[in-house]
């Protein structure tokens, strides 16, 4: 963090993304499945990969790309949507395995594409999470690392360089799909507060490093997140 280190106030969002940015190495879809099923490997049995919204393991090899997309097999769940902004695989943003986690296939179908908020009912499968129409609702013990990856994207892809990624930013309140949004921005900061950075994301972090060459610099810095957004959050 060269260059963040070094400014403060308006100038830290552009000197953050800079150094997130230079060093980048796009991955393909096909190599998320190696790169996930090592950053996600549960700490306790390394035939698994955790689910983030489930909370329990399952095997490695049940994925979809060798599996199949079965209901209780594990496939790639873009945490910050993909219909939000970069539907095409050459998009970098698509291969990012900074918000790509393993998740239980039908778990990752009922939260679809939805913004993250608080509220709605338990999904059946998983009664820690929750959804309505427009929102999605994690269990808390990972709801502080949904807002970090989200906050990622927001400031790793700011249009206009070489990912073929659009301007992404976390919108107070829900978007619609199609829009290179996310929301809510508000609700993100909180869980950030209330769900502070684990071991976990930072083992998480450090292996994703050693496949993309950069890094989510609010796992390793998370007094930027309030920095870059509590004002917007009165």
């Amino acid at each position: 963090y060269a260059n963040a280190f070094t400014v403060d106030g308006a100038e830290l969002r552009a000197a953050i993304n800079k150094d997130i940015s230079k060093d980048h190495k796009q991955l393909t879809y096909s190599e998320v499945w190696t790169v996930v099923t090592h950053s996600d490997q549960d700490p306790i049995d390394d035939t698994k990969v955790a689910l983030i919204y489930k909370g329990t393991s399952i095997g490695k090899g049940l994925n979809a790309g060798l599996a199949g997309n079965g209901s209780d097999n594990w496939n790639r769940e873009h945490v910050w949507s993909k219909s939000h902004g970069f539907p095409e695989q050459s998009q970098w943003a698509y291969t990012d395995a900074h918000h790509l986690r393993p998740a239980d296939a039908s778990i990752n179908s009922e939260r679809s594409n939805l913004d993250f908020n608080e509220g709605g009912e338990p999904i059946t499968e998983a009664p820690e999470n929750k959804k309505d129409s427009d929102s999605f609702e994690p269990r808390d013990e990972v709801k502080g690392d949904v807002a970090r990856m989200i906050f990622y994207m927001d400031v790793r892809y700011e249009g206009g360089d070489n990912s073929g990624t659009p301007n992404l930013s976390i919108a107070n309140g829900t978007t619609s799909t199609g829009v290179a949004q996310l929301g809510d921005l508000c609700t993100l900061l909180q869980w950030h507060l209330d769900d502070p950075v684990s071991n976990w994301e930072r083992r998480r972090n450090n292996r994703i490093f050693e496949w993309q060459k950069n890094r989510n610099p609010f796992i390793d810095n998370p007094q930027w997140a309030t920095a870059l957004y509590q004002s917007q959050c009165p």
